[in-house]
């Protein structure tokens, strides 16, 4: 079983916050996960994951953004936006320091956006994504559509999609990942709501299992 340990670094503002995870056999390489709007580093569906990956060598740090850090429950605020995406890029810099291989930075809806749009802005940031249900719209908005950076998006990307998520259909997400330039592929989650379906039939642990292998698949 993979060590999990409480992280903190504070070495750059704002500061990273969140669990560590540390494989027994590591491949040298790590992934930051991240939470949703409503959520915080302790969701089930990132522990899952950063449980999956650990497993097969990766160190994975599940952080809260800084609007969960200011703030125990509740949704980001209009000016959130740009400091949580700084505190992702200092999240996947103090990984930096445990993890010598290659960087990925992952996360799930308001995370995933906020991911990505840092990567457009920095290239450089992280070697891949990993956008588990990208928020592309509201929920019976989809004239809201949040695209405007994907154009600027050079870095790899795999995202998972549920088919019954009320922020995206599989065509609507299919259409925006094609404004993308670099390499990406879509996986689908049968079925699954925004949530991917964790609190469905196939358990956290099968979709966690799921999204790992073909994430090493894309990424291979």
């Amino acid at each position: 079983m993979p060590d999990v340990e409480l992280f903190s670094d504070a070495s750059a503002e704002p500061a990273v916050r969140g669990a560590l995870h540390r494989a027994e056999k590591p491949n040298g390489n790590g992934l930051v996960l991240s939470h949703g709007a409503g959520s915080n580093a302790q969701a089930p569906l990132l522990v899952a994951l950063a449980e999956a990956f650990a497993d097969a060598g990766f160190v994975v740090l599940r952080c809260d953004l800084p609007f969960r850090q200011t703030k125990l429950s509740g949704m980001p605020g209009r000016g959130d936006a740009a400091r949580d995406r700084q505190g992702l890029k200092n999240a996947v810099a103090a990984l930096r320091k445990v993890a010598p291989g290659r960087i990925y930075l992952g996360g799930h809806s308001y995370g995933g956006r906020q991911s990505t749009m840092l990567c457009a802005e920095e290239p450089d940031v992280a070697e891949g994504l990993l956008l588990l249900s990208y928020p592309l719209h509201p929920p019976r908005k989809p004239e809201q559509l949040r695209i405007q950076h994907l154009p600027n998006l050079h870095t790899p990307a795999l995202f998972v999609e549920g088919t019954r998520d009320p922020f995206g259909t599989v065509e609507e997400i299919e259409k925006a990942i094609g404004l993308i330039p670099a390499k990406t592929r879509l996986l689908t989650v049968e079925g699954a709501g925004h949530d991917l379906g964790f609190k469905g039939k196939m358990g956290g642990k099968a979709l966690a299992e799921m999204v790992r292998a073909a994430f090493m698949e894309f990424f291979s």
